[in-house]
């Protein structure tokens, strides 16, 4: 389920990154990796197998990313979530350099949150679990960074 390619893509890449992902992790399993919410149940079992396998993280960490970009599809696609690329300070944050921004303005780093996953393996990293703490979260009417859509 790793991948060759170290590059990483920027925020407009990142639905191709995820279907990539998806089309080799489904091609010898059958995995129901549909970019439901109970998807997500699927992938923290990957990222706990991965993690009682004893997998090194620099070894994992294209599948780790793979991860996380289908954990951000699926934001985007259920949860109004749009793919953004971060700023300095915010990879220097996040260790990333891509994540997502929720309907409510806030930014989130679904690729850091299977890395956090896989090296606790605690129910509280869990990425339905996050899903669904972002999901709830309304957008307030009069809040600045609710009506900001262009990119941070």
């Amino acid at each position: 389920m790793s991948t060759s390619d170290d590059r990483v893509p920027g925020a407009s890449g990142m639905r191709s990154c995820a279907a990539g992902f998806v089309a080799r992790a489904t091609a010898r399993n059958r995995l129901p990796l549909d970019y439901s919410e109970r998807s997500l149940r699927i992938v923290d079992f990957l990222v706990d197998g991965l993690r009682k396998g004893g997998a090194d993280p620099e070894r994992a960490r294209g599948t780790l990313f793979g991860l996380g970009a289908y954990v951000g599809e699926v934001l985007v696609r259920r949860a109004g979530a749009v793919w953004v690329d971060f700023d300095a300070d915010q990879r220097a944050y996040f260790g990333q350099p891509v994540g997502v921004r929720m309907p409510d303005g806030r930014v989130w780093n679904p690729v850091g949150k299977v890395h956090n996953r896989l090296g606790t393996g605690d129910p509280e990293d869990s990425l339905l679990t996050f899903y669904l703490m972002l999901h709830g979260r309304a957008r307030s009417p009069g809040s600045p960074t609710a009506r900001h859509t262009g990119p941070l």
